[in-house]
């Protein structure tokens, strides 16, 4: 049975700084981990060359950081996601618990691919990014709130605004942003129009 979509309006929890520009999906996951069976092998793969060395200890990434454990919002820099086309990059950040990712700007393929998984990418400027890792630097432990009805991002004491093309923002917001279980959800509508198309070896 295909999984029933739910509008995504308002995700809340800690943030994570993920900081630098560019950071491309080899690094948000390495190409070795692409050979998975299914994207649930994905869990707690992201990064990983960015937080682990060669011979798995930690390097003290944000991510590993006790302030941060259970953080489900990433704050990034500019041209997040950029590279290579891997949906795995996305998957990724999601099956390890992230809901959201805010940075400067985004890759294109890679804001598409999220946007189709559930995984809300806004854009926040430059400045709101510098104040909002202060913010993290300060209180990491505090608890964030993005919004994508009012396109804020809040710690409780400063709202932010943020933004992101509005045909993906509805999607979420009517929890339309999956077209494949769309199409699944609408198994019946879709046999009966095909039933009703001629068949092409009678069209001349």
């Amino acid at each position: 049975m295909p999984v029933t979509l739910h509008p995504i309006t308002i995700i809340t929890g800690k943030a994570v700084p993920v900081p630098g520009a560019n950071m491309d999906t080899d690094r948000i996951i390495p190409a070795r981990f692409l050979k998975c069976v299914t994207f649930d092998e994905l869990d707690g793969k992201m990064f990983y060359d960015e937080r682990f060395n060669a011979d798995g200890t930690s390097k003290n990434h944000p991510i590993d950081a006790l302030q941060h454990a259970g953080a489900v919002i990433i704050i990034g820099g500019e041209n997040f996601g950029y590279g290579s086309s891997r949906e795995h990059a996305p998957q990724a950040i999601k099956r390890s618990g992230i809901r959201a990712v805010v940075a400067e700007s985004f890759a294109e393929i890679f804001f598409g691919n999220s946007s189709g998984i559930g995984l809300p990418c806004v854009c926040a400027s430059a400045a709101d990014l510098e104040s909002i890792n202060e913010n993290l630097a300060k209180h990491p432990e505090a608890e964030w709130t993005l919004n994508l009805e009012s396109m804020q991002l809040s710690n409780g004491e400063k709202d932010y605004p943020v933004h992101m093309p509005e045909g993906p923002r509805n999607a979420f917001l009517r929890g339309r942003w999956d077209s494949v279980t769309e199409l699944l959800e609408a198994r019946e509508a879709v046999q009966k129009k095909a039933a009703s198309l001629p068949c092409p070896r009678t069209m001349r």
